[in-house]
């Protein structure tokens, strides 16, 4: 158990440490920005919170400056004018006793409640201004009592004897009243002058803070354009730059992950697209060196083909142009001393050697499909099927055929191979005819959706059996005897041949009856449609 221990431990200590991986390089970019918003939105927050406060504190300085201490102020001074008037008003009364005289003493008294009630309302929560109003009330009440009431209510007409024997004490009391409306004065002033102070400081703190939110906006952009241009612009330009060498061919050129976790991963992503594209662009030179070396030995095929081709079109033909003459020769000079059995041994070796010649003229013309020839060219269908069926007339006269076709159109071709379809096509409706019925020979062509042109040769004839629908375009396939209906087996091979080197497709409709159908594509432009005045002039 120790020593396992032991091996346990050591193998532990073999281990390569795990490398830790920053947090800025396992956070995205989604959790950078959510992170970004989220700080830059409470710091905001909370300097909007602390603008909000300066803001309404300087308001509500503002506003006690503007609607209590001022007004308040201004009806102390109303309220010291009010009780001025009753104090003249009454000393002018004393002395001459003229009613005119008591009435600024009973305006000023009714001015007197009213600054009173204002002043008191004004100034609720100062104690000191509060304090400083009762005292002018009290004095102000007891100059009244002193002097104002008693003098006011002395009969009019002559002077009052009390006003001059109290006018000592009146004028002491009245003073007493007099300080204490400008103490009160005093006291407000000295709130006001608080106040203003105040609602300056606040308004310079407003300012720093405004100041201090513009510097932080300022600053949050800053961050945030340093830190969108480090972590996402920066690396997608490294990524951009990489890809962009990448695109101009230096595909072994590495492409380095840098920034967010995404962006990493996108870039490790590319990188590994690279690496394939690099595998893959190997392998496609590789292959292409071997498509070189295949196009070369198939060139060389070729040349040797065409080489074969004229030995088998002159070399080869000689000798049997040699035997069939000999053997001809040899029939027409000793006809007289041969039996039938000679002469029909001499026939099949004519024969034979006849049949060899078409059938390496097949071969040649088969091996020839799509290697000679191959210009191409605006082919009028119309005239070289008449052209065709002028060469086939002997055999659709002599048979009885019946041939129509629909208007065909002009495509794009080789007009010696079409020639040749043409011409087997046919020719094999005309040699493979039933002789139950009179031959007939329908050729049709209609433009499809898929930009091809659809031919159909359709005749009544002995028909393909279902069976032997792919087998009779294997060269050499024959499906009846020499004897019965002549040919090599190598006619639709070799449409077969002509119609795939042109870009279509030929088959037998096997759900026709009786008779055959061979249909065939041909690539083409739909038909040009005749306008109706045309047509109307040509009628």
């Amino acid at each position: 158990m120790a020593t396992d221990e032991r091996e346990a431990e050591a193998g532990a200590g073999t281990r390569e440490p795990r490398v830790p991986v920053p947090a800025a390089e396992r956070w995205t970019t989604r959790r950078w920005l959510s992170i970004g918003v989220a700080v830059s939105l409470t710091v905001l927050l909370v300097l909007g919170i602390v603008g909000g406060w300066a803001l309404n504190r300087a308001s509500a300085l503002s506003s006690t400056v503007i609607d209590k201490d001022t007004p308040a102020l201004v009806a102390a001074v109303r309220l010291e004018a009010a009780l001025t008037d009753q104090e003249t008003g009454v000393r002018g009364y004393g002395l001459t006793g003229q009613q005119a005289f008591l009435e600024p003493y009973r305006a000023g008294v009714d001015s007197q409640r009213t600054y009173t009630t204002q002043v008191r309302a004004l100034v609720g929560g100062n104690t000191a201004a509060v304090a400083d109003l009762d005292t002018v009330t009290r004095q102000a009440r007891a100059w009244q009592q002193l002097i104002a009431l008693p003098v006011s209510a002395a009969p009019p007409g002559a002077p009052v004897a009390l006003a001059a024997e109290r006018a000592d004490a009146g004028k002491h009391a009245f003073d007493t009243v007099r300080t204490a409306t400008r103490t009160l004065q005093q006291t407000l002033q000295r709130h006001r002058d608080h106040s203003r102070h105040e609602l300056s400081v606040a308004g310079q703190l407003r300012d720093r803070i405004f100041l201090l939110i513009a510097a932080v906006i300022l600053a949050l952009t800053v961050v945030i354009f340093a830190g969108l241009r480090r972590g996402v612009t920066l690396p997608l330009e490294q990524l951009s730059r990489d890809a962009r060498q990448v695109a101009d061919g230096s595909f072994e050129h590495p492409l380095t992950p840098t920034g967010p976790a995404d962006l990493r991963r996108l870039a490790a992503d590319v990188e590994q697209m690279r690496g394939r594209l690099a595998h893959e662009l190997a392998f496609t030179d590789t292959a292409r060196a071997q498509l070189d070396e295949q196009a070369t030995e198939l060139r060389r095929s070729n040349e040797e083909l065409e080489q074969f081709a004229y030995v088998a079109s002159h070399d080869l033909q000689e000798p049997l142009r040699k035997v069939a003459s000999f053997c001809q020769l040899l029939q027409r000079r000793y006809a007289d001393q041969l039996d039938d059995r000679a002469g029909q041994y001499i026939g099949y070796a004519v024969d034979g050697a006849n049949r060899m010649q078409t059938l390496i003229n097949d071969l040649l013309a088969f091996s020839r499909v799509g290697r000679l020839h191959t210009e191409t060219s605006p082919v009028d269908l119309e005239q070289l099927f008449t052209r065709t069926a002028d060469a086939l007339s002997i055999a659709v006269e002599e048979s009885g055929t019946e041939v129509s076709h629909d208007p065909l159109p002009t495509i794009v071709g080789d007009p010696t191979q079409l020639g040749v379809l043409m011409q087997n096509l046919l020719s094999n409706a005309v040699k493979f005819r039933s002789p139950d019925r009179p031959p007939r020979v329908a050729v049709t062509a209609e433009h499809g959706d898929d930009g091809m042109w659809h031919f159909a040769f359709t005749d009544n004839g002995i028909g393909i059996k279902k069976e032997f629908a792919e087998q009779v375009f294997v060269i050499f396939q024959r499906l009846h005897t020499r004897e019965t209906y002549p040919g090599n087996g190598i006619g639709l091979a070799l449409c077969k041949k002509i119609v795939e080197f042109h870009g279509g497709t030929i088959a037998v409709d096997t759900d026709h009856g009786p008779g055959t159908r061979i249909t065939f594509t041909l690539p083409g432009p739909a038909p040009v449609p005749v306008p109706v005045a045309a047509e109307e002039s040509q009628e």
